[in-house]
This record gives structure tokens, sequence and C-alpha cells, in this order.
């Protein structure tokens, strides 16, 4: 009898460390999550350590899963991420209900950890303030504990974003204009330091004005996202990328941004078919004014209390891409001001895809589009958790927001990278 209980003991001792190891991890990414932002994190992690993990798209908020390891559970144990450990037979029951055609879901295989640039000054190594203001991909990266690489005009006219799978673009003015601050901060040292420094970057590399510098730095990133890059972009670097494109050739500076005047004639020779994402728009062409062009809903009649935007329901079985990109806990999202806040959609271009709108504004906030192999976002506003960042403002402290929808958007975007290699449905 004795024999005999405890060849059961055994046995049920390893049917339960059978079921331990052939187990999955579960990120939940509905309101059960405590740290949405991190978890985004952890799977970029795993990923890293050479492990393969599944982006289940609408299930329990767009949750993210890998195979049982103790190593994985100890590092979201210390990261502070909600997980759950499920058995071989109840996760496949997950990927049996996600699999039914009655549901708009779906399981994307992430195969690798992209690897990240980030287009930034690096006029900072001494420490000085160049720029004062905050960039929410580097802040939301470095919450998450995902790693990045910088590179600016340098690293990209020498090629060096063939190396990245995903490029951001930090609050930037393409088109040698300084961001048009100059009404309000001409004087002040950080823009001066910085429009000295651009000068030279430009003298540098053998250009006689900083527009044309940049310019031939959009260049070089279209042909990065040409070649199948992934190119992500939030506020100003978003409409002034486009108008750069557009205005190829053409001077549309004032003389007080690079010493001469502007051509008269500017609006007439722009070239739409250069651009990304926007047609049709007007160019302001008052130095003082604090706006590029008509791209730009700078003067909505929305107030803090009533903006928000909305994301659109895509099928998960049959658009992935925009499925993975708007993968949310709320399908309804807090809105945020910028230099470039939102888009009219009279100058979106039709081809473009509007993942997030304010429809009552007729503006979109969150678009993304294709060129030959690559794809790119562009997501207005500056600072998801800061409705109005001004310059000089503080850093948010994202460990104040780690349930943050807005910042759960940019997080998207770099992890999209990872699935790749599948295929859209046709």
């Amino acid at each position: 009898m004795k024999l005999l209980q405890r060849s059961i003991y055994i046995l049920l001792f390893s049917f339960i460390c059978l079921q331990v190891q052939a187990s999955y991890i579960l990120l939940p990414m509905d309101p059960d999550q405590k740290d949405h932002l991190k978890a985004y994190g952890i799977t970029y992690w795993v990923l890293d350590k050479g492990a393969e993990a599944w982006w289940l798209l609408n299930y329990r908020g767009g949750s993210f899963a890998f195979r049982h390891n103790p190593m994985f559970e100890k590092e979201c144990r210390t990261r502070g991420v909600s997980f759950e450990i499920l058995p071989d037979v109840q996760f496949n029951g997950v990927l049996e209900e996600i699999s039914s055609p009655a549901v708009n879901m779906d399981a994307i295989k992430l195969e690798a950890a992209p690897k990240i640039a980030v287009y930034t000054p690096d006029f900072n190594a001494k420490g000085e303030e160049v720029q004062p203001w905050d960039d929410a991909v580097t802040m939301v990266l470095t919450y998450a504990e995902i790693p990045y690489e910088t590179v600016y005009d340098t690293e990209v006219l020498d090629d060096k974003l063939a190396q990245y799978d995903w490029l951001h673009l930090h609050h930037e003015d393409f088109t040698g204009q300084y961001g048009k601050f100059y009404r309000t901060y001409h004087a002040f040292s950080w823009y001066r330091e910085n429009q000295k420094k651009m000068e030279k970057l430009a003298t540098d590399h053998g250009f006689a004005k900083v527009s044309q510098l940049k310019l031939a730095v959009v260049k070089k990133i279209r042909e990065y996202v040409i070649g199948g890059g992934f190119m992500f972009a939030m506020c100003s670097a978003t409409d002034t990328y486009d108008i750069a494109l557009a205005a190829e050739g053409i001077d549309i500076c004032a003389e007080i941004y690079d010493g001469d005047a502007a051509d008269p004639g500017a609006q007439e020779k722009l070239d739409f078919s250069n651009t990304f994402a926007f047609q049709d728009f007007e160019l302001i062409k008052n130095p003082l004014y604090y706006e590029h062009s008509t791209i730009d809903n700078r003067n909505r009649k929305v107030t803090p209390q009533t903006d928000y935007f909305t994301l659109f329901d895509f099928s998960a079985k049959w658009d992935p891409v925009p499925s993975m990109l708007t993968q949310n806990h709320t399908r309804t999202v807090k809105g945020f001001m910028g230099q470039s806040t939102s888009y009219r959609k009279q100058y979106v271009k039709s081809n473009v895809l509007i993942l997030g709108e304010n429809k009552p504004a007729s503006e979109a906030k969150y678009i993304h589009g294709t060129v030959n192999e690559g794809q790119w976002t562009f997501y207005g506003g500056h600072d998801p958790e800061d409705y109005q960042h001004f310059v000089g403002d503080p850093d948010t402290d994202l460990s104040l927001h780690p349930n943050s929808p807005g910042y759960r958007l940019i997080l998207n975007n770099v992890l999209f990278p990872a699935a790749k290699k599948k295929k859209q449905k046709t």
C-alpha cells in the first residue's frame, strides 16, 4: 500500500513538473497589467535572448506570450510586470480561440529583437543643454529598458542606417528653420548655440546652408525606408520631413534663417509627388509665425477636457500591420499638443492609412504608410502624458504613467519590425 502511494506521489510530482516545464508566460495587456510599458520591454528582452514570442492581437488588450523560463519569470517580477503561467493545454486553447473566424483576433509570431536607432543631436557630449525639451520615444525606451543607439546627420549621410531595423526621428525641423523659434527664442543661448553648431555641421559636409544638409538627410532616410526600413516620427519631425521633400531645390527659408530671402514663388514649385503623407498644403511664409504649413491643425477648437482621438478597429486576421500598430487597452486615447499636434485630413494623401483620428475636429492624429519595401508612421504631438509641453519644461516621469495608452502606441511601433517577416494577406 505504501509502495502504491509512493508511486502515485511520484507520478503526481512528475506530472506537475511536466506542466511547469511545458507552459507559457502570458503578459496580459488589458487593465489587469500593472505596467503596460515595461511589458513591452520584457518582450523585447525575451526576443533579445534568442527566444520567440507571440503577439496576441486583440486578445486581452494585445497580450504577449512566450515559453516559460525561470529566468523570464524572475525578470517579470523584477520589473514589476504582471504575468500568468499557462500550461500548454491552456495556451493551445487560447490559440484555438484566437484562430476562430468568429473573433477579430490573430496570433503573430515575433522572431527577433529589432535593432533601434534614434535620430537625435549629439551636441550634449559635454553636458550642455542645447535643446531644452524632452523626447517621448527616448524616454519610453529608457523606461521600458529597451536598448537603442543614437545617430545624427553624419551617420545618416555615411549610410549607417542600413545597420538598423527601426529608426525614430527626434523632434526636428528638417526645413532648416530651427523650429521657427526665432521670434521667441533667438536671443537664448541654446538657440544661438544650436544654430552655430548646425551651420558648422552643414559646412563640414560641404553644404552652404542647413536646409541643404537637412534635405540630403531626409533623402537618405527615404532611401532607408524604400529599402525596407521602418521609420517612426513625432511632432515637428513629421510634417517638416514631408515639407523638405516637397521643397527639394526650392529656398523656403527667410533671411533670418539662412542669410538670404526665400523664393517668392516657392508655393507654386512644391512637388507633392515626393512626399510620404501630405499633399496640397500651403507654406506659412511668415518667418516669425510658429508654424511651417497648413498641415498642422493648429487653430483647432478643442479644449483639453474634450481632446481625445479614437483608434480605428482593423481586421487582425486580414490587416495585421495596422492591427499591431493600434493594440491598446482602450480605443479612445487622450490627446496632446506639440509643435505639430495633428494633421488636417484634407491634406493627407488618399493612400495613407489613418490609424487614429479626432473626427469632430476633422483631424488625423496617427497615420501610417508604405513606400516600396519599407513602412513609416507619423504620430502628432510631443508628449502623450504632458498635454502642452513647453520649451524648458521638465521631462515626464513615466513611473507615474505605467499604463499610458498614448505611450503604448509608440511601443507598438518599436516591436512591429520583430514581425516583419509575416506576409500581408491578400
